[in-house]
């Protein structure tokens, strides 16, 4: 593994779409339920949003422990 592999894959993070998708909501609906208080735009967040916060949350810190194993047992 090389470190531009590495850094790319260490700074990768989920994005508004694997949150979406996982939530089987649109990008919108997301990114209306993150607005501000107060704000017109503000939606509920889409039924469900704890355990697909927790998947997403589980696999990224399941992708970073294969990467921190992989660089620790490089030569």
């Amino acid at each position: 593994m090389n470190f531009r592999k590495a850094t790319d894959e260490l700074m990768s993070s989920v994005t508004l779409e694997d949150l979406a998708s996982t939530l089987g909501a649109s990008v919108q609906a997301v990114r209306q339920a993150r607005a501000k208080e107060g704000s017109p735009g503000l939606r509920r967040p889409p039924e469900g949003w704890e355990a697909a916060s927790a998947r997403l949350a589980r696999r990224q810190a399941a992708r970073l422990a294969k990467l921190a194993d992989r660089l620790e047992s490089s030569p």
